[in-house]
């Protein structure tokens, strides 16, 4: 992984570098320059637009008592396209603009699972009821998205009575002894 990272601080500024000099020998310096603060305030549109919209479909999910999992990857994924658009390139804008595209972000996402899987990094499970109905558990959502607890966890069974306390004086509204 840090041989990964090494390569990866040592290609893009060259791949950055070779695109500004290719593109600014075709269009010159000046509409070069634009390009890249045009990308830049373009993303942060985008940016700010889309964000918005993640962070409303998150509050759904939440109201309806589901994980926001995709919404929170989309938010990571807007972030990054953030930081992409905001860094001057070609390159790192292009992969910016990607994770724009709904589609995309869905695609990485699976590809991104797969690969935390297979290092066993997540694990992923459905709820189910002691008859083996399926159903969400205790505080679970119903959604299309539900996830249910993590297996091989602890149940814990248990009864409970509600209980109010007994009113103090203090507490009573009007009360003249204090």
């Amino acid at each position: 992984m840090a041989i990964l990272l090494l390569a990866m601080f040592i290609a893009i500024p060259i791949i950055e570098i070779a695109l500004f000099i290719e593109i600014g020998s075709w269009v010159g310096l000046w509409p070069t320059l634009a390009i890249v603060i045009v990308t830049a305030f373009a993303g942060t549109t985008l940016l700010r637009l889309q964000g918005l919209a993640v962070l409303q479909r998150s509050q759904e999910a939440i109201a309806r008592n589901e994980l926001p999992v995709q919404e929170v990857f989309d938010g990571i994924c807007l972030l990054v396209a953030g930081i992409l658009l905001l860094t001057p390139g070609f390159f790192t804008d292009g992969i910016g603009f990607l994770l724009f595209i709904p589609p995309f972000r869905r695609f990485a996402a699976i590809i991104i699972g797969r690969w935390l899987g297979r290092l066993g990094k997540i694990s992923v499970s459905k709820g189910a009821f002691k008859d083996g109905q399926r159903g969400p558990g205790p505080g679970q959502g119903t959604g299309p998205s539900h996830r249910g607890p993590m297996a091989g966890g602890p149940v814990i069974n248990g009864d409970y009575e509600e209980v109010d306390p007994p009113m103090s004086k203090r507490d009573r509204i009007g009360s003249d002894e204090l």
